[in-house]
């Protein structure tokens, strides 16, 4: 078999900005404020500018971030949040975690993200049946490109729920030039390694316009902490951010902007060359993605995958199997109709390599074992 080329290249980056790396951890170690130390306050500061928008609070992880403004909000038994099922676990993870019900809702066929009339018929049937309340919206901003905002905002204030971007492989992705946060109560995002912008290990964000909510998500986020250390205002859970993460967290955020850039050289060179040989990605219509994965449709997809290896290129499936047809989610409720473009695009995505730093040898590579696959 020809060598793999990466399909995510961390340590290309690590060797591009390897200097400031090693300085930020380096004070970090040297001054021994390894929990909430000061650069989780730059962090926090930073990230809000550059969202544009809101301020930030920083916690362990991305599961954590939408969780912890579900908690703060009081959503628990009894009532319902809308969540796509075409995504990582976390998004309706959280929603059982909180003693509420997801229900899940259906995909755009273009974009993957929510669809606007899925999530209006499936909060119209939780409302007819009576059973559950609805309290919140969960929008995932897939493979990096922002959710259709200005469609699905509307559906939520019409109904009074509060509305959450989960926006765990986009953050540093816009929408007419805005994050989505100008349309979300919450931004919630993720900093695992392979993520855009990535910590060393589990971090986590969770940005808000509001300082009532900001004020009870900082309680949430330390146990419930109250007016004191040793004082309880609420239940809540251990999620503070690691300094070492956060100092990491800024020194690639001074390069961040530009590796947007360059992510989007990537796909553009994919978009133009692929022609018509597979189903490329539609981006959302004045959306800068982030692109954290760029997926395809393909017909026979075990072909694929298995002409590309022999090539040397690695794929990956995100995501096989949509929530609701899991064990564990099998029994909560889908939007009337089903969930038919989630169940169709699980059997047809495929990602290929993507990565700031991606040679352009590599993307002939790609390129080349795309298009001469003859499935």
């Amino acid at each position: 078999m020809t060598d793999m080329i990466p399909f995510i290249d961390l340590q290309a980056q690590r060797a591009r900005i390897k200097d400031r790396m090693d300085a930020a951890v380096m004070k970090v170690l040297d001054e021994g404020r390894y929990i909430l130390g000061p650069e989780v306050g730059e962090l926090e500061t930073r990230l809000a500018e550059f969202a544009g928008m809101g301020r930030a609070l920083s916690c362990a992880n991305g599961t954590d971030a939408i969780l912890i403004p579900l908690m703060a909000w009081g959503i628990g038994r009894g009532d319902a949040v809308f969540v796509p099922s075409f995504t990582f676990a976390a998004s309706a993870e959280v929603v059982v975690l909180a003693g509420a019900s997801p229900v899940f809702v259906d995909i755009d066929p273009e974009t993957y993200n929510m669809s606007p009339e899925s999530l209006a018929a499936a909060i119209a049937d939780v409302k007819a049946k009576g059973e559950l309340t609805p309290k919140a919206v969960i929008a995932v901003d897939l493979f990096g490109q922002p959710a259709d905002y200005p469609a699905l905002e509307p559906i939520a204030r019409e109904h009074g729920l509060k509305l959450v971007s989960d926006c765990a492989q986009a953050y540093g992705s816009t929408l007419g030039g805005k994050a989505s946060l100008n349309w979300a109560d919450a931004l919630t995002v993720s900093f695992y390694p392979a993520k855009p912008l990535g910590a060393y290990g589990d971090a986590g964000a969770v940005l808000c316009k509001d300082d009532a909510l900001f004020d009870t998500m900082k309680s949430v986020r330390v146990h419930g902490e109250g007016a004191s250390r040793y004082e309880y205002a609420r239940i809540g859970i251990n999620s503070r951010l690691d300094t070492i993460q956060a100092a990491i967290l800024l020194a690639k955020l001074d390069v961040f902007a530009e590796e947007i850039q360059m992510r989007q050289r990537v796909a553009d060179a994919y978009n133009s060359r692929l022609g018509n040989a597979v189903k490329t990605p539609k981006v959302i219509d004045g959306a800068q993605s982030t692109w954290a994965q760029y997926t395809i449709e393909v017909d026979d997809r075990d072909g694929f995958r298995a002409h590309l290896a022999e090539q040397g290129v690695p794929t990956a499936i995100y995501y096989p199997i949509p929530l609701h047809l899991h064990a564990p989610y099998a029994s909560y409720p889908v939007a009337p109709g089903g969930l038919p473009v989630t169940e169709a695009a699980a059997g047809r995505v495929v990602s290929l390599p993507m990565h700031p730093d991606m040679p352009e040898g590599d993307i002939d590579r790609v390129v080349a074992a795309v298009t001469g696959f003859r499935g």
